[in-house]
C-alpha cells in the first residue's frame, strides 16, 4: 500500500474560486498541495488573454508555487499558439481540460463535450503532441453518458504521451451527484500501460476518504482534490500525516484572504460576494454549519459581516479533525 508520505496532491482548479489570491493565501498558511492547477484559459485566435487569464498566470503571482495552466479549446491551432505563450513565460506544462461538464461548454463541443466525437479528439491529439512546445497532461470525465464510453476514450490516450491523465470517474451528464464510478476507475489502472501517470479525482472530502481510495488502488501516487480542500482546507496536509488546523489558523486564513479581496477588488459588493462564496464551502468545517452559514448570508454590508465572522469564531465549534 502506498504510504500517506509518498502521495503526490495537486488542488483542482476551480473556477471563479482558486484565482491567484486564493492561491497564495492557501499556500501561505496550508502544507501538502504539491501542485496547483490554474482555472481555465479559453485560447482565442488571436492569442489574447482575458484580464483574469492574465493576473492568473503571471508568474510573480505564482512565486514559490508549482502551477499548471488549464486550457479550455477544441481548436489544436489555438491551443498549440496559447500554449506556446505559456511556454514563453516559463510553464514546462499545460493541462488539457476534458472533464468541464457545462451544458455551455459541452454543447460547443469542448470540455467533456469533446468526448462525444472521438475521431476529431484523436486528430485534435495527433496535432497537438505533434506540434507543441510543452509537455500535456489530460483532466478527463469517463465519457457522457455511460462508463461504457471510457473503454474507447482511455485507447486514444493510450497512443499519445500523456505527462499524466487526471481522471474523475463521472460522466458528464452526473455532474458531481451520484458516487463515482470506481469500478471504471480501477479498471482504467490496471489497463493503462503507464499507471503511475494516472491520477484520482472525486469526492476525496476527508481522510477517511483517502483511505478508502488506497483500499481500492493501493498503489496510487497522484490525488487530486477539489471542493475538499476548499471545505477542508488542511486535508492535504493531513493526507500526508501532519497536523489538523485549528480555529485559530482557519481565522488567520480567513483574515488574509478577505484582506486579499478587499486590496484587490472594487466595491463592497464584490468582496462581499467572494467571502460569502467562501463560506459556502468552510461553513463545513463549523459543527453548527446552517446556522452559521445563515448568519453569513444576512449580511449586507461589509460590517454586518465581518461581526458576524467575530461571533463565529468567538462561539462555534468546529468539526473534529479541525481542532
Amino acid at each position: 500500500m502506498n504510504e500517506t508520505g509518498k502521495i503526490e496532491i495537486y488542488f483542482a482548479p476551480l473556477e471563479g474560486i482558486t484565482g491567484y489570491l486564493y492561491r497564495n493565501v492557501f499556500h501561505q498558511h496550508f502544507g501538502g498541495v504539491d501542485r496547483y492547477f490554474i482555472p481555465f484559459i479559453q485560447p482565442k485566435q488571436h492569442g489574447h488573454f482575458s484580464s483574469r487569464e492574465k493576473k492568473d498566470i503571471l508568474p510573480e503571482h505564482n512565486h514559490g508555487m508549482k502551477v499548471i495552466p488549464q486550457l479550455l479549446t477544441n481548436q489544436a491551432a489555438d491551443f498549440l499558439q496559447t500554449s506556446r505563450q505559456l511556454a514563453d513565460m516559463g510553464y514546462e506544462e499545460v493541462n488539457l481540460n476534458l472533464g468541464c461538464p457545462s451544458r455551455t461548454v459541452v454543447s460547443k463541443g469542448r470540455g467533456a463535450g469533446q468526448l462525444g466525437i472521438l475521431e476529431e479528439l484523436d486528430r485534435f491529439f495527433e496535432m497537438i503532441f505533434k506540434h507543441a512546445e510543452v509537455k500535456i497532461s489530460v483532466k478527463t470525465r469517463i465519457g457522457l453518458q455511460n462508463p461504457e464510453e471510457f473503454q474507447e476514450i482511455l485507447k486514444i490516450y493510450q497512443r499519445y504521451p500523456l505527462s499524466e491523465l487526471i481522471i474523475h470517474p463521472r460522466v458528464q451528464q452526473e455532474y458531481y451527484e451520484g458516487k463515482p464510478h470506481m469500478e471504471t476507475f480501477t479498471e482504467a489502472y490496471r489497463r493503462y500501460q503507464h499507471a503511475e501517470k494516472i491520477c484520482y479525482n472525486g469526492d476525496i472530502f476527508s481522510l477517511a476518504d483517502y483511505k478508502a481510495l488506497l483500499k481500492q488502488v493501493p498503489n496510487i501516487s497522484k490525488v487530486m482534490l477539489g471542493r475538499g480542500l476548499l471545505k477542508k482546507p488542511d486535508l492535504a496536509q493531513q493526507i500526508k500525516g501532519e497536523e489538523s488546523a485549528d480555529k485559530t489558523q482557519l481565522r488567520a486564513f480567513h483574515d488574509d484572504l478577505y484582506q486579499a479581496y478587499q486590496e484587490a477588488l472594487s466595491g463592497q459588493r464584490t468582496v462581499l460576494f467572494k467571502m460569502k462564496e467562501f463560506w459556502v464551502y468552510m461553513a463545513e468545517a463549523f459543527a453548527d454549519e446552517k446556522r452559521m452559514a445563515k448568519k453569513i448570508k444576512k449580511a449586507q454590508r461589509l460590517c454586518d459581516y465581518e461581526e458576524a465572522v467575530d461571533k463565529i469564531f468567538e462561539s462555534e465549534l468546529i468539526h473534529a479533525g479541525n481542532n
